[in-house]
């Protein structure tokens, strides 16, 4: 009954559901695409093999360890990669061609779950972090698919969230195969929402099994080489309200180093103008990733206003701040710019990566700002002592090569649900 009046209440909402399709479709015309997939019509589906949905671009990136590894241990099975929004689809796209089946997932009504499974007759379904919908988990035990929750995580916020329609999401989260989450304390959150304790197994975050790319690395050479000699810093993945404050930070840190320069990567395509814009108001010589340009001495602001090459912008950078932080959207991967060496910078929100913020932190690896003077004044403190900078990173480094081991523990899961 639960789930009926939730299909139900979704039936006669989605006309707003459309709606709102068509607003994003006017900020970010990527939206207005391949809209029979919403209904799962079309789409590359390869039949018979493994579904993974990862929602966006961040976790298609945390997933592409774990599929790399899959096409190479199970090559008999096709692999079909669902997401949400187009930054997400092109980020799959770039990572694995036509290596892969992708399509957008439909919205969460049981005719759509039932069509795209019908279509895809998938050994196992593996859904990435926390992309939880409860017609596409019934659907999916309808027709006998076990679902993997991979790499769950679950802040108290979203538990919070979820306990608020528990009398909807208990048969959910009862459903579910197995749940391979990154820590204790997340765990007892699934459990308190009704996982069962079989079905649960602690085994880290596979976002620690991060290995930079050696050609990645000689990319990065290359550039910082056409830089010259120059301090560098990374705001990678602001939100709005995070890039004032950043830029802000960056007009104190030119006082004291006035050539430093800051790589500011917006989290939203649809925001890379107004950021441009926001840059010049600013009264800072920039150049913007998107004409193809490497900054000169003269610049100040590197706009990474590309998809897919933030890895590429961290490990350019001699520190990071992480965005969605110092406003309230949870923070962003931690481990990204830790696995570079990097010292990372953090605004006081970060209840997406409790566990990993404070491990981080822990270790000297991760300082916490408030504000625009906290984070230039750390900035520099950095810059001006090397050594300690070069410290914190090595920190951070050996706080990532620590916890690995997550990735090979999810893929024996799969391969025995398999």
């Amino acid at each position: 009954m639960p789930r009926f009046l939730y299909s139900l209440i979704f039936t006669l909402c989605l006309p707003l559901v459309l709606l709102r399709l068509l607003y994003r479709a006017w900020r970010a015309p990527a939206y207005a695409r391949r809209w029979p997939e919403r209904f799962a019509l079309g789409g590359d589906l390869r039949a018979g093999g493994i579904w993974v949905h990862a929602v966006s671009v961040g976790e298609s990136i945390a997933a592409a360890p774990m599929v790399r590894e899959l096409l190479r241990r199970h090559p008999q099975l096709p692999i079909t990669i669902t997401c949400m929004t187009p930054t997400g689809s092109e980020q799959i796209r770039k990572l694995f061609g036509d290596q892969v089946g992708h399509a957008y997932l439909p919205y969460d009504l049981p005719w759509l779950q039932r069509r795209l499974i019908r279509r895809l007759q998938p050994r196992i379904a593996i859904i990435m972090e926390t992309e939880l919908w409860p017609n596409l988990v019934a659907e999916c035990r309808r027709a006998g698919v076990p679902v993997v929750l991979a790499n769950a995580r679950l802040s108290q916020r979203s538990a919070r969230g979820y306990q608020r329609v528990a009398w909807l999401v208990r048969p959910m989260f009862a459903a579910l195969d197995w749940v391979a989450v990154q820590s204790a304390a997340e765990a007892e959150r699934f459990a308190a929402l009704g996982v069962r304790q079989a079905a649960l197994t602690v085994t880290g975050s596979i976002k620690f099994d991060l290995k930079p790319a050696a050609a990645l690395l000689e990319q990065a050479d290359r550039w910082r080489a056409q830089w010259g000699e120059r301090p560098v810093w990374i705001a990678a993945s602001t939100h709005a309200g995070e890039d004032e404050i950043v830029l802000a930070a960056q007009q104190l840190i030119l006082r004291r180093h006035p050539q430093a320069l800051l790589i500011l990567v917006p989290r939203h395509p649809e925001r890379f103008d107004g950021v441009a814009r926001q840059v010049q108001q600013a009264g800072l010589s920039m150049v913007r990733r998107s004409e193809g340009m490497m900054p000169g001495m003269a610049d100040q602001v590197f706009l990474g206003d590309s998809m897919g090459e933030l890895m590429q912008f961290y490990a350019c950078a001699d520190m990071a701040f992480v965005g969605g932080s110092l406003i309230a959207g949870g923070g962003h991967n931690y481990l990204e710019p830790a696995a570079l060496g990097l010292p990372v910078l953090s605004g006081p929100h970060r209840f997406n990566f409790t566990e990993i913020s404070e491990l981080l932190e822990q270790a000297g690896a991760l300082v916490e700002v408030a504000d625009a003077e906290a984070l230039a004044g750390q900035v520099i403190r950095w810059l001006d002592d090397t050594g300690v900078a070069r410290q914190a990173g090595a920190a951070g480094q050996a706080v990532v090569k620590a916890n690995q081991g997550a990735l090979e523990k999810l893929l024996q899961g799969i391969a025995g649900l398999l």
